[in-house]
């Protein structure tokens, strides 16, 4: 029978009882005697933190009591657990550092939980500090207790439960580790009261004690060399690039492999940005709302090359269709992921960085001894669809603004430097899509949990990694959803009063557009639970209206209804640096994200709008290809599945 989550981690390694005490006699000398509350400070300052995310309770107080004017690091008070969650991811993801929170026990920790697993998911290295009741407590149903390494157990990288006050400074030093090494994720530090209160002696720096976590960073040299060959052999390659190679800050490598090899790149929503837009290369992301070239050349690819990503669902489609004749390498230094969801013909586990700088001098020596393979036919067929398939949209018949115009408007006229942030929805598919990514760690999103009310505190936390690291250089923009929005809107307060400047392009249309669109293609126009207002019912300008919500909490904020006066608020939002601006764009309900494959169907199917499906195509039509190894035609038409679009079964997702 395996153990419960609490019996598991209550047996965690520790040093023998011996080991304990000759530790602390060794350090005695040059230890300084303060309460585990302090040495929390302390080991924070000491693992060079500085800013900090949380909102304080009763069950962590002497931690936030030991916080003063003379602490090293800068806290940040948020209004809402889970918003303190996402600011530390955001913080993360725009600075390369390991985000922090600090939250109480019982329902500050639970509430944190929606941010640990969407850390978890998208592989964001947070340290997550929760309190927790006194240790004779646990286990009565106290006042806020809440088994918190239980809940958490299956959405995090590691948990702690901390009971000694000695334990405090090993205990972050490793979860410091385990969070930013191998693959990042979330790990959770729960410190109970009795630890927080009790003294112990500090000494820095502290030993770890992770006996069996070793991720291998490496590649084996024999999977390095066949995975040259194969990419010698195949003349219809694509490199399908994820989140992993990102969390690698494999940027150069990517496209030092991409102009190696002449493969086109394609993207996971998490990696936008790892190489430039302008990029001949790039072809954009794939999958559910990805681009026809990029979704096309996967399925119709002879070599797909998988670097850091997961096979998703939302990339993948009907599994048993997702790129049918292709052969798949797969590297990833989490080897739980390589033939999780599809088979792989060449598993490579390792660092996405180190395996590549270990893989493009193999495919030079191949090069020089047999020349280079001609990929001509292939990109023929990449840059029709390229061509022919542009992501395109429709004006809007009600006098409001098209959202897709307003994100090119946004991407035409805001600094390139800027740090995109999204909540989730149409908006975010449209800011993918439309955005122009030039740099690398520019694009936070939340991608594997599809997070409603990521965006504005993702977004304080990036603000605040700006100031702190790019001297406040890289403006932060979040585009978000009026119904992902108002999940965190608390958070508006946070922004203003800590100084954190995001400009907000809010595309408002009064309904959950993503469950909207849903519903018009396949649920007879039933709006059932999706109009957030109607004026014509109200005749109100909004419910909330989102100026007045933004001035209520010290922010500018500018309703726009025109295109005149979208580009001039945007220009103007663009030269405010010392306070957040709100700009609410009144945007057409009925705007649709295409192109779109139905939940559950084939990529072939993905349908470029209404009653146009690119990729099914008849043998011998237009987009059959011509294999070079061989001379033998490759019908392009779809060979594994026959599903007829626009059928599908509806999931959960919203705005």
């Amino acid at each position: 029978m395996s153990p419960t989550p609490l019996q598991a981690f209550s047996s965690i390694a520790r040093p023998a009882s011996e080991q304990r005490k000759q530790a602390k006699s060794h350090s005695d000398s040059n230890a300084e005697q303060m309460t585990g509350a302090q040495a929390l400070v302390r080991a924070l300052e000491d693992l060079g933190v500085q800013d900090v995310f949380g909102i304080p309770g009763g069950a962590i107080l002497p931690v936030y009591d030991a916080i003063n004017d003379d602490t090293k690091f800068r806290f940040v008070l948020m209004r809402h657990e889970q918003a303190a969650g996402h600011a530390a991811e955001g913080y993360a993801l725009s600075t390369g550092k390991v985000g922090v929170c600090i939250v109480t026990s019982g329902p500050g920790a639970t509430n944190v939980i929606t941010a640990i697993a969407d850390a978890n998911m998208d592989s964001v290295p947070i340290v997550v500090i929760t309190g927790q009741v006194g240790v004779d407590s646990i286990g009565t149903d106290a006042f806020q207790e809440a088994d918190i390494v239980g809940a958490t157990y299956p959405v995090v990288k590691h948990s702690y439960l901390v009971t000694d006050a000695q334990d405090i400074p090993r205990v972050l030093t490793e979860a410091f580790h385990v969070a930013s090494s191998g693959r990042p994720g979330p790990v959770v530090v729960d410190m109970t009261k009795t630890a927080q209160v009790g003294q112990m002696q500090y000494s820095w720096p502290q030993r770890m004690i992770l006996p069996g976590y070793n991720p291998t960073t490496k590649p084996h040299g024999r999977v390095v060399k066949e995975a040259a060959r194969m990419l010698q052999r195949s003349y219809r390659p694509v490199l399908y690039v994820g989140g992993g190679a990102m969390r690698s800050d494999a940027s150069e490598e990517i496209k030092a492999l991409a102009d190696l090899t002449g493969a086109p790149i394609v993207t996971t929503l998490p990696a936008r940005g790892i190489i430039p837009d302008s990029d001949p290369k790039m072809l954009g992301m794939l999958g559910m709302h990805g681009t026809i070239a990029a979704t096309g050349a996967v399925q119709r690819s002879d070599l797909l090359v998988a670097i850091g990503t997961r096979f998703d669902d939302r990339v993948t489609g009907k599994l048993a269709a997702f790129a049918p004749g292709a052969r798949v390498i797969h590297i990833d230094i989490d080897p739980a992921e390589i033939g999780k969801n599809r088979a792989v013909d060449l598993p490579i586990v390792g660092d996405v960085k180190e395996v590549l700088h270990a893989l493009l001098p193999e495919i030079e020596q191949l090069h020089e001894e047999h020349g280079t393979p001609n990929l001509s036919t292939w990109w023929s067929l990449i840059d029709d669809w390229r061509k022919t398939y542009p992501i395109a949209y429709d004006e809007p018949d009600d006098g409001t603004l098209a959202p897709q115009w307003v994100v090119e408007q946004l991407s035409e006229l805001v600094d390139p430097n800027a740090i995109w942030v999204s909540g989730v929805g149409q908006h975010q598919m449209w800011a993918t899509q439309l955005l122009k990514f030039e740099h690398p760690h520019s694009w936070l999103s939340s991608g594997g949990l599809g997070t409603m009310g990521y965006g504005l505190p993702a977004a304080i936390g990036a603000s605040i990694g700006s100031q702190r690291f790019f001297d406040g250089k890289r403006p932060v923009w979040l585009i978000d959803g009026d119904g992902s929005f108002q999940m965190t809107s608390e958070e508006l307060a946070v922004a203003f009063l800590d100084h954190a400047p995001v400009k907000i392009a809010l595309l408002n249309n009064s309904v959950y557009g993503m469950v909207r669109q849903w519903q018009t293609l396949f649920f007879n126009k039933h709006y059932s639970a999706t109009i957030l207002h109607e004026e014509e019912q109200t005749h109100l300008v909004g419910v909330p209206d989102f100026v007045k919500l933004a001035e209520a909490y010290g922010c500018e904020a500018i309703r726009v209804t025109t295109k005149e006066e979208a580009q001039a608020a945007i220009k103007y939002a663009n030269e405010v640096d010392d306070h957040p601006v709100l700009i609410d764009f009144r945007v057409w309900k009925d705007a649709m994200v295409f192109p779109m494959v139905p939940a559950g169907e084939s990529n072939n199917n993905v349908i470029y709008k209404p009653g146009v499906c690119p990729l099914q195509r008849v043998s011998g039509g237009k987009h059959a290809v011509t294999d070079t190894a061989s001379g033998a035609a490759i019908d392009t038409a779809n060979t594994a599945d026959t599903g007829t679009a626009g059928t599908g079964t509806v999931e959960e997702t919203n705005e």
